[in-house]
């Protein structure tokens, strides 16, 4: 990538150059010294394990600094409104398309709509440094869909990654309000749903497909996703996927599509891997960078000591307290995870779990019951970090620390949102403090 020719517009740290690492923040041990991920598969980091245990293979974990959890004074940040410099009209949306988002509620641009959407009209690659909540979804989608119901025969073809089974469902719904009645088709490919249904609507006219990348990977290899055919690819969450082990995935994918096509790439962060797949895959792209609030300073930290003996009790006690409405507790191991929920069903703690080896139906089913009140505790990996969205979360518990101060952020994240004041809470062992 040659970033002098990154084009830079006014607005919210609009047009901000790749910087590394920077984007990326460690956390820092009680010497000051830097922890940084080198691995996607990631140790266990509770249950009573001291930070500076070693697993079974023999990596050291991460040794973190507990005041980073405390944040007693939570403030409301008072946020200079956006002005837009563009109305949805300027970019040369379709007629159709302006009608569908007055009554969705979306009247202006968001600050990543307005600064992505001319760039991706032209067909410039573009790379949108942006995290969940800032309106990317429809920034991409909106031009896309413009640019597929200009083709004659509507030939144009986009593919779009993410990292969950979730967040791909959760484009197709956006990506079905702001088409409708313009007769675009779509696919999710994504794992933990029946393969044949699948290859079934790939033998349709398709103009989006919606995956994950193992599973994409997997109908490539079977022919069912042609990629010579795809003339976008948009990778949503590109850090996420990363994390998740999806680098060999994400090349190879990209590595057959043509030359020529037109790529939209978003991540919250910009650590060196990611940098590399930008290089390597877009042509000289435009840079955007839109940054929310600090989410902590709307949400109230403390730490909870424990000892491996009382850890569980803990939990139990906090839950019983007026107030836990409705939680995300985090665990980091999907067996921990389902162990936990099973624990505090058993101790008379209605509580559900979301984690890799739960099926789409299943996951989607405990997502349900915590937003309808059914359970009030959901115990998930750090799968439930990203792409997914319930109102009033009350409080975030850590009961095993994050891996990283990205995953903390996104974490609490889930609480908090929007003009709401929120609580996190993070298990810390008494061997740290």
């Amino acid at each position: 990538m040659n970033t002098k020719n990154t084009q830079r517009r006014s607005g919210v740290n609009s047009g901000r150059p790749l910087s590394g690492n920077k984007a990326r923040r460690p956390f820092r041990d009680s010497k000051g010294s830097s922890k940084s991920r080198t691995s996607s598969r990631r140790p266990h980091s509770g249950g009573g394990r001291s930070g500076g245990a070693k697993r079974g293979g023999g990596r050291k974990m991460p040794t973190f600094n507990p005041a980073q959890f405390i944040n007693k004074n939570p403030r409301q940040i008072e946020e200079v409104a956006f002005v837009a410099k563009n109305t949805f009209a300027d970019f040369g949306l379709d007629a159709r398309i302006l009608e569908i988002l007055a009554p969705m509620g979306i009247h202006s641009p968001s600050p990543i709509q307005d600064q992505i959407i001319p760039h991706a009209m032209q067909g410039s690659d573009v790379v949108g440094l942006a995290e969940t909540g800032t309106g990317k979804t429809a920034a991409f989608l909106l031009p896309l869909i413009q640019k597929t119901i200009n083709e004659p025969k509507r030939e144009h073809m986009t593919l779009i990654l993410a990292p969950t089974r979730e967040l791909a469902l959760q484009i197709q719904d956006e990506l079905r309000k702001l088409s409708k009645g313009l007769r675009l088709f779509s696919t999710v490919c994504v794992g933990g749903m029946p393969l044949r249904p699948q290859l079934q609507s790939l033998a349709r006219l398709n103009h989006f497909v919606i995956g994950t990348p193992g599973r994409v990977m997997d109908l490539i290899k079977r022919g069912a996703i042609k990629p010579e055919r795809l003339t976008t690819a948009v990778l949503d969450e590109a850090d996420r996927m990363l994390d998740m082990g999806f680098i060999h995935d994400m090349k190879t994918i990209l590595s057959q599509l043509p030359k020529d096509r037109h790529t939209l790439f978003f991540s919250a962060t910009m650590a060196k891997e990611t940098e590399k797949l930008v290089h390597d895959f877009l042509k000289n792209p435009v840079v955007i960078s839109v940054k929310k609030k600090d989410v902590s300073q709307s949400i109230e930290q403390d730490i909870v000591p424990y000892a491996a003996h009382d850890k569980f009790n803990k939990l139990c006690t906090l839950l019983s307290q007026d107030g836990f409405k409705r939680v995300i507790i985090f665990g980091e191991m999907k067996h921990s995870v389902q162990k936990l929920a099973e624990e505090l069903f058993a101790h008379g703690i209605p509580a559900e779990s979301i984690h890799g080896n739960k099926s789409h139906a299943q996951r989607q089913r405990a997502l349900k019951r915590l937003k309808d009140g059914n359970v009030r505790v959901l115990v998930a990996t750090d799968v439930a970090a990203r792409g997914i969205h319930v109102d009033d979360v009350t409080h975030v518990i850590n009961y095993d620390l994050p891996q990283t101060f990205d995953d903390y952020v996104h974490r609490i994240g889930r609480t908090g949102r929007g003009d709401k004041f929120g609580k996190a809470l993070t298990f810390v062992p008494e061997s740290l403090l």
